[in-house]
């Protein structure tokens, strides 16, 4: 929605919301980010990829990607615990290679594309430097990694360094051994990481919204209040 439809229904649809959970919604925003995004490739279990929204909502990562190559991710609340309403979710499934799909999006977007392999020949997490531009840290899927799509296509290649008999983290581990190193180095940085107002004021409105009763029809009363604002959907026979 454009700015003066979204001032409008910020001050109709935080009324119905909390002042201790306004407030929440504010601190958390002001931690946010989309200066690094997460990007999950072909996840196998549900509940590993859900451990991983769950992880960046955590760190404060505002976007992840999900690739449906072979596999359908499905959303289990029982791991997500509700992340999924605070962190922006792609799903890349539509084409013949979703994972090319997904990196050229990304590159458009002027990130780069850091893959993570304990085979990996490139470089150390501790030597991965954040101030040369956007992240779009890949992760590959439990059974295989990443797949041949990414090594050909990703900037850097980064690995977490191990001394133990075991070969790699479970996905959500690394995921999160990774976000804690970067988010750290990012917040001690001098980088503009944080939201746009615009972006700011997009997510609280939302974040109002689904903190409503029934925001299907929470949205529907402001609309029918404002008739002028409505988007096509809104209008006529709804």
């Amino acid at each position: 929605m454009d700015k003066e439809t979204r001032n409008k229904f910020i001050e109709f649809v935080e009324v119905y919301v909390q002042e201790d959970r306004k407030a929440k919604f504010k601190k958390v925003l002001d931690e946010r980010t989309k200066y690094i995004t997460v990007v999950i490739e072909d996840p196998v279990r549900s509940q590993n990829a859900s451990a991983v929204v769950r992880t960046c909502d955590c760190f404060g990562i505002q976007e992840t990607y999900i690739i449906e190559n072979q596999y359908e991710y499905t959303i289990n609340p029982l791991v997500l615990k509700g992340a999924n309403q605070w962190v922006n979710i792609h799903k890349f499934n539509k084409k013949e290679n979703n994972t090319l799909d997904c990196i050229n999006k990304l590159k458009s977007e002027g990130y780069r594309i850091i893959a993570t392999s304990p085979h990996a020949n490139d470089i150390d997490l501790d030597q991965l430097d954040v101030k040369k531009g956007k992240i779009a840290l890949i992760m590959g899927n439990e059974r295989e990694g990443i797949s041949n799509i990414v090594k050909e296509h990703a900037d850097e290649f980064v690995k977490i360094p191990m001394v133990g008999f075991s070969e790699s983290f479970n996905i959500s581990v690394s995921t999160a051994i990774c976000l804690n190193h970067l988010t750290t180095q990012l917040r001690k940085s001098e980088i503009p990481y944080h939201l746009t107002q615009d972006e700011k004021e997009e997510l609280f409105a939302d974040w109002c919204l689904k903190s409503t009763h029934i925001p299907h029809k929470t949205e529907h009363e402001f609309y029918r209040r404002n008739p002028g604002l409505a988007p096509k959907k809104f209008n006529s026979h709804e």
